[in-house]
């Protein structure tokens, strides 16, 4: 039970933003693929999660000698990688419609889950503001 009391509801905003700027990553880059659908030479690109999670260690500060360092600022840059193991067609491009849609819906999902629950969180704050009126 004490677990459940320390998260705060700024740890629960901050996750939440974390979750829905990941969603839109990784909506950017579907829509990105799928911009280039027909482009000769083109790449498939993905958000990584292994780079969004080392900049957001990244962000962290060491407060103990003993803690370890995060990333550097470059990991922030290079949110983006090409997406390996994907067969190309002859002009060189990799993109696969289906896997982009699929990509796509995933991220939509995601992003309104965040959405769903942060409005629940201010459907509470509202709650308490007006005495439960």
């Amino acid at each position: 039970m004490a677990i459940v009391s320390d998260i705060t509801d700024g740890a629960i905003l901050t996750a939440l933003r974390r979750q829905m700027s990941a969603a839109v990553q990784r909506q950017s880059a579907a829509a990105s693929n799928l911009a280039n659908l027909e482009t000769p030479g083109y790449r498939t690109r993905d958000a990584s999660f292994a780079e969004a999670l080392n900049a957001e260690i990244g962000s962290l500060s060491t407060t103990h000698a003993g803690h370890m360092g995060g990333s550097t600022e470059a990991g922030r840059e290079s949110t983006l990688q090409e997406t390996e193991g994907l067969a190309s067609r002859r002009d060189g491009n990799n993109v696969q419609l289906d896997r982009e849609l699929i990509a796509l819906n995933r991220a939509s999902g995601d992003f309104s889950a965040a959405q769903t629950a942060l409005a629940a969180k201010f459907r509470l704050v509202r709650y308490a503001i007006n005495e439960g009126r």
